[in-house]
């Protein structure tokens, strides 16, 4: 399917609620980034902002629906729904910017899939050094990536 029609499943919201975690603090992340709820990030989160689970869900649904907004303007090619759930995940943490220029983005839509899941782990680095919970989330995604579309259906976050 084409990704402008595609949303994120149950799936790809779990994997990105998994390696996120729920803070209803907002703290500094790895590079110093304040963030708060599910990996929500921006000028709105400021130190000693305090939120419930409800205002987290609805940060992240507006955030999955930027990252799912510049896939489908990005891929250019047919995805299955695993593929488009670890794209997802991977926009959201990173940016709709790192998914422009990645070589991941390159091989994928010149319809090199086994190049494209490759490349998930190249990813794993912040402030120059390799996290540990980094790269099993890259290694998450790609192995999502790789799955046998189960036909998933898309899902509301809540």
């Amino acid at each position: 399917m084409m990704a402008s029609r595609m949303t994120v499943s149950a799936t790809g919201i779990a994997l990105i609620k998994r390696f996120e975690g729920f803070r209803a603090q907002a703290y500094r992340d790895s590079v110093g980034i304040w963030t708060i709820g599910y990996g929500h990030t921006g000028p709105d989160v400021t130190p000693g902002l305090s939120i419930d689970m409800a205002q987290a869900t609805a940060l992240l649904q507006a955030d999955l629906a930027q990252a799912t907004t510049a896939i489908a303007s990005l891929v250019k090619v047919p995805l299955q729904q695993s593929q488009f759930d670890a794209l997802t995940s991977f926009t959201f943490n990173l940016g709709a910017k790192a998914l422009a220029g990645s070589t991941l983005l390159r091989k994928l839509n010149a319809s090199d899939y086994l190049g494209a899941a490759a490349e998930f782990e190249r990813w794993s680095q912040a402030g120059g050094q390799v996290l540990a919970g980094l790269l099993r989330r890259r290694i998450a995604e790609r192995t999502l990536f790789l799955a046998p579309d189960t036909a998933t259906t898309a899902t509301s976050i809540g």
